[in-house]
């Protein structure tokens, strides 16, 4: 999360700066990270020290408290007390869109009946395999480092379409087409 921290009539010393990242470390953890950014303007008025927050969060959401307190670290609780409701609001609701999200169905009218899935077994079709020349000593080898239970590729001696498969025994099987 960016910080930006601001003095107004105050210096701001690494202790107080410490003192902020540490306060708004809680609040980042309790918003998973989204916090985009901060601005913490600081200023004196008389005998009081005043904090003000502001927190951005992902999707343009804005949390902002003002803190009063005699000294430094009861201003920042202050501040941080106003928007930690904020934050837990804003999480609640992220967290029922996605499950209202997931979770909806479009349910059918009894009068139409939905279609049965064919009987069988389903072919579930995978992402796209490469074909590549090699002998079959090379794919033996591929099948043998048990990266893949299977190897399609071109027979460099026979330039056909060949696979050789690991079979349940534990021995390589191995399918070449008929030149019919």
């Amino acid at each position: 999360m960016k910080l930006l921290v601001t003095g107004r009539n105050v210096d701001i010393t690494p202790g107080l700066r410490q003192l902020i990242d540490r306060k708004l470390g809680k609040l980042d953890r309790l918003l998973n990270d989204t916090a985009v950014s901060a601005q913490v303007v600081l200023r004196t008025e008389k005998f009081r020290h005043v904090v003000d927050l502001t927190i951005h969060a992902r999707g343009d959401h804005m949390l902002h408290g003002i803190g009063e307190g005699q000294d430094w670290p009861g201003a920042v609780k202050g501040a941080i007390d106003k928007i930690a409701p904020q934050a837990t609001r804003l999480k609640t609701k992220w967290h029922a869109r996605k499950r209202r999200a997931a979770g909806t169905r479009t349910l059918e009218p009894e009068s139409v009946a939905a279609p049965e899935p064919p009987p069988g077994p389903r072919v579930i079709r995978a992402s796209r395999y490469v074909v590549k020349p090699m002998t079959v000593e090379d794919a033996a080898l591929r099948v043998e480092d048990a990266r893949e239970s299977f190897v399609v590729f071109r027979n460099s001696a026979s330039d056909s379409v060949t696979i050789l498969y690991r079979r349940k025994d534990g021995n390589l099987g191995l399918i070449e087409p008929d030149a019919d």
